[in-house]
């Protein structure tokens, strides 16, 4: 008895961890939409083809696909497809406004459970589609700016000119004998200074010039400032971290520093107090770090004084923004997936703002708005959108293409359908490039 209760019993057990387990697969959801520039006139139809790809068989009745659509019109709708081998399955839509639709699909299991999928391009383990596309999006525009922008940021610029640009360097190992790299700190205004990386040609040594590159660094509430291992031997790079803390710590001091800069229960930046003044919101002294680190490489002898270039992606993208619209005579920038666009398109009736981001909890923000400073980017500059996605709601496609449409200077955009913020689908993928100015 104690034999058939104890396999009876495995049995059981084993019949439990196979309900468990999860539906896996070899798959991809691509999608694409019938206007191969993924742009529609006002109440004109969309048409959106979802399709499986990968080596696992489809056999009907085994998979759906459970999809949503939210738009810039407030409207939202759902579906769903039963998967049939070769039969599409297409989602059709309108919006009515200027602004983007959404949708999301994702591939279920026959007990409607999320499939994993095991495929290498995979979107985080999903078999699943963010994308989306636009209607009349160049007359999208962000809420006023206040009426003292410029005002606001010549008193800060103000307070940085008091502050010398003087520089502490020290030279560090590198693995290419044709550059040299240094460890630095640049005095600035604010509550840290500068803090990165400087890699120079050695070619330098005979008096040769270089462009000059600021390279900036996306979010993250614990990321550690690591020195590289080399650098280009044909450009001056200085790579800043966005906080100014010092370089060369244990774990447990970066640890440390970033609970330091939580607020409100959030990581920095991302729920500002409503009642802290525009210049005391985390992002001020990021900005000033931003200038000095672009006044500090126009400073350095083996810079060429003619091509001063910005970059960075997401939160460096914002820094990029910033740089080229600061007046420090950037020529050149390419920031990718712009963070910290039309923050204040928070509080627009029906627009758009799915997932993680800045809480637009002050109207100080907003002298920190990407669209507000690529107003001010110059006709000298070429900025390069290198990538903005067509699903990617940490950074809306409706702010990134505010900023685009604030620019009066050489410009382009490079759009991605399928393409969230941190994952871009394998070739062949629906894009399209805008460009104005005479880019």
């Amino acid at each position: 008895m104690k034999k058939m209760s104890f396999l009876a019993i495995s049995a059981a057990a084993l019949f439990s961890v196979a309900a468990m387990a999860e539906t896996s697969a070899n798959l991809l959801l691509h999608g694409e939409c019938d206007h191969s520039n993924m742009q529609y006139r006002p109440g004109e139809e969309m048409a959106f083809t979802l399709k499986l790809q990968g080596d696992s068989p489809v056999e009907a009745g085994k998979y759906s696909v459970v999809w949503t659509r939210k738009g810039d019109d407030g409207k939202q709708e759902e579906g769903k497809f039963e998967v049939k081998p070769n039969e599409p399955m297409v989602v059709k839509t309108s919006l009515d406004c200027p602004g983007f639709v959404y949708i999301y699909a994702e591939l279920k299991d026959s007990e409607m459970k999320t499939v994993k999928s095991t495929h290498k391009n995979s979107n985080g383990g999903k078999v699943c589609f963010h994308g989306g596309a636009g209607v009349e999006i160049e007359k999208l525009e962000t809420v006023p700016e206040p009426k003292d922008f410029d005002e606001f940021w010549a008193k800060q610029k103000q307070l940085l000119a008091k502050v010398p640009i003087k520089a502490e360097r020290k030279e560090i190992p590198c693995k290419n004998n044709q550059v040299r790299i240094y460890e630095v700190k640049i005095d600035c205004a604010g509550p840290r200074p500068v803090t990165g990386y400087l890699t120079i040609p050695t070619a330098a040594d005979s008096g040769k010039k270089f462009p000059a590159r600021a390279e900036f660094h996306g979010y993250s509430d614990n990321r550690i400032h690591r020195a590289p291992g080399g650098g280009p031997n044909n450009v001056v790079v200085l790579n800043i971290n966005a906080h100014g803390y010092e370089l060369g710590r244990d774990d447990q001091f970066y640890k440390d520093f970033y609970a330091s800069i939580r607020k409100n229960g959030h990581s920095y930046a991302l729920n500002e107090s409503p009642d802290t003044p525009a210049d005391e919101l985390y992002f001020n002294g990021m900005v000033l770090r931003v200038m000095r680190a672009l006044q500090y490489l126009k400073s350095l002898p083996e810079w060429d004084g003619q091509h001063l270039i910005a970059s960075g992606g997401s939160q460096g993208g914002l820094q990029t923004m910033w740089a080229a619209g600061c007046g420090e005579g950037v020529t050149e920038a390419n920031p990718t997936v712009t963070w910290g666009c039309d923050i204040g398109g928070q509080k627009v009736p029906n627009r758009i703002h799915i997932g993680w981001g800045i809480k637009f909890t002050n109207p100080g923000l907003l002298y920190y708005d990407a669209v507000n400073f690529a107003k001010r980017i110059p006709s000298t500059c070429r900025v390069n959108i290198t990538r903005a996605g067509m699903g990617d709601y940490t950074c809306p496609p409706s702010g990134v293409a505010m900023s685009y449409n604030a620019m009066k200077c050489p410009k382009r955009i490079h759009w991605v359908q399928g393409s969230t913020h941190g994952y871009v689908p394998p070739a062949p993928q629906q894009v399209l490039d805008i460009s104005a100015n005479g880019f």
